[in-house]
Parts: C-alpha cells; sequence; structure tokens
C-alpha cells in the first residue's frame, strides 16, 4: 500500500513539474507512457533492454566470481593482502570512463571489452567487502572443523559460507547498483545495441520523450530485480544471525 501510494505521488510530482516546465522540456507521465508502449510494440524496448540485461549478467556474475575469491585470499593471506592492497586502491579511485575508454581502444568497440570494462569497475568493491567478511571469520568455528575432520566441501558448505553469505550479498547488491550505472555508460560510448545506445540516439534528436521512456523502462527492471532477487536473498542469508541475536 505505502508502495503504491509513493508510486502516485511520484506521478502527481511529474505531472505538475511538467506544467511548470513545460512539455517541451519535461514531457508529462502519459506522454512518455504512450512512447514506452510504442517502443515495446515495435520490439525495439525488449531487444536493446535484453541486450543490457544480459551485459549487466555477465559483467556482475565475472566480477563477484573473481572479486569473491581474491577478497578471501587477501583476508586469509598478510601477504597476498599486502601485495594486493595497492592494486585494490588503485582500482577503487580510478574513474570508471577511464576504465572503459581505455578497454575500447586497447581490445576495439567489442562486447568482450564492454564486459571486461564493467566486471573491472564492479571488482574492487567485491574485494574489499569479502575481504571485511573473511576477517571476521571465527576461528572458533575453524577449529571445530578441524576436530571433527570436515572436508573442504564441507568446511566450506557449513563453516564459511554461513559467515560470508551476509558479506556476499551486501557485495552483491552494491555491485549490482554499480553495474547498472557503469553498462549505461560502456553502451552509450561504444555499443550498437542497449538502453544507454537508445539514450545516446535520443539525445542527439533532442527526443525528451523517448529518453525517459527507456530510462524508466530501466529503472523499472532494476526496481522489479531488487524487489524479487535481492531484498529476499539479503533476508534470508541474514536471518540466521537475527535468530542468534
Amino acid at each position: 500500500m505505502l508502495r503504491l501510494l509513493s508510486f502516485v505521488l511520484f506521478l502527481a510530482t511529474w505531472w505538475i513539474a511538467a506544467l511548470l516546465a513545460g512539455s517541451a522540456k519535461l514531457p508529462p507521465p502519459l506522454i512518455v507512457f504512450t512512447t514506452m508502449i510504442a517502443e515495446a510494440r515495435s520490439g525495439a524496448l525488449f531487444l536493446h533492454l535484453s541486450a543490457t540485461l544480459a551485459r549487466v549478467v555477465l559483467a556482475f556474475t565475472l566480477a563477484m566470481s573473481i572479486g569473491s575469491a581474491i577478497g578471501y585470499l587477501m583476508g586469509r593471506s598478510k601477504l597476498a593482502n599486502r601485495l594486493g592492497d595497492p592494486w585494490l586502491i588503485l582500482l577503487l579511485n580510478l574513474p570508471a570512463l577511464v576504465v572503459i575508454v581505455l578497454a575500447y581502444i586497447w581490445a576495439g568497440l567489442t562486447e568482450a571489452a564492454a564486459i571486461a570494462a564493467i566486471a573491472i569497475n564492479k571488482l574492487p568493491t567485491a574485494v574489499v567487502t569479502l575481504r571485511e567478511g573473511t576477517r571476521a571469520l571465527d576461528p572458533a568455528l575453524d577449529e571445530m572443523a578441524q576436530v571433527f575432520a570436515f572436508s573442504r566441501w564441507r568446511t566450506f558448505r557449513h563453516v564459511l559460507l554461513p559467515q560470508l553469505a551476509p558479506y556476499i550479498a551486501a557485495a552483491a547488491r552494491s555491485g549490482l547498483s554499480l553495474v547498472w550505472k557503469i553498462v549505461l555508460v560502456a553502451e552509450l560510448l561504444g555499443r550498437p545495441n542497449g538502453i544507454g545506445f537508445e539514450i545516446g540516439v535520443a539525445f542527439q534528436l533532442f527526443d525528451i520523450p523517448l529518453l525517459l521512456a527507456y530510462s524508466l523502462s530501466f529503472a523499472a527492471v532494476v526496481l522489479v530485480i531488487e524487489a524479487v532477487l535481492v531484498q529476499p536473498f539479503e533476508l534470508r542469508v541474514s536471518r540466521w544471525r537475527l535468530r542468534a541475536a
């Protein structure tokens, strides 16, 4: 009910702002939604949206898997942490735009270059979060696993993963929000399709309804994924900590 009320308030604010600014600068909701429906009927909206989602999934999966492994290693090994920390600081402070431009210059305007650039921008946040999670592991549970002669897989499944799960969820949530934004920049600069590409076309044509139609459709998908996948996963992996408290 509150979410519905918030949505209605958003539409009312948008409509009032459109009246004050004028439809040339800010089209009212009806015009934008009409444009969105027209793009959906033509199939263009779903084509570009699916291309963007595919890039998000690939880059996110790549960054999370590699970043989690590196973060765990740095949290366990002081040597690995000392060697990797300067690189981590560099990647954390390197602008996403620089990474994307360099990837396109070095590897060309290819899909692999776009995915790699997006993943590199997401990678350091996953490393930092998992490193801190690994440092917070309970040594007593490691000793218990050794006493009961747990296998590596059983130790990972029943000892490490439950402790690291909240940190994985936090890294996934923050990283996903970062990937959403970076993938649009990568598409704007060097891909022939995707939501970012269409936003760039709309900008060149000064087509504000088209720009808002693609932006809002993308935002709607992000909100659905957040509500259906990310939030339930985060609550699930944190449930055991709430019970223990």
